[in-house]
């Protein structure tokens, strides 16, 4: 089945991480937990991390009874921010015909690219991880 927009599996592991912390803010939780809960590697979901904890939005504590944690409020992080930490900013100019520019100057999928993504950034931009964390609250 295709699928007109996608997200990278680096952002949603991201935004499912986040969320999942979110969820269990009473304890550090392990790389290992996390990668099993979401059915991730290890060693990609530890990139992911390393990426969340260099803009601040988890912490790492090492050592046998380490993990991570949110270092904001759920309430204080907008989904935005956590696709953005790993993918850059939204660029609403990409074409999903992955052509640079059509010839004729104006995009043969009109305004509705725009449009969409737009939309998308709103939504983003205006949901919190707080808004989500119940998805994990049992333990999925």
């Amino acid at each position: 089945m295709a699928c007109l927009l996608r997200i990278s599996e680096a952002a949603s592991l991201a935004i499912h991480t986040v969320v999942y912390l979110a969820a269990h803010p009473e304890r550090l939780v392990s790389t290992k937990e996390i990668a099993r809960v979401l059915h991730a590697s290890d060693a990609h979901l530890s990139k992911v991390l390393q990426r969340l904890a260099r803009v601040g939005l988890v912490r790492s504590i090492r050592g046998p009874h380490g993990g991570f944690t949110l270092l904001k409020a759920p309430g204080k992080i907008a989904l935005l921010e956590v696709y953005e930490a790993i993918e850059g900013p939204i660029n609403s100019s990409v074409c999903l015909l992955e052509q640079p520019a059509c010839k004729q100057g104006r995009c043969v999928m009109g305004t509705i690219l725009r449009e969409i993504y737009q939309e998308v950034e709103k939504y983003l931009a205006r949901t919190t991880i707080a808004n989500l964390k119940d998805i994990f609250a049992s333990g999925r």
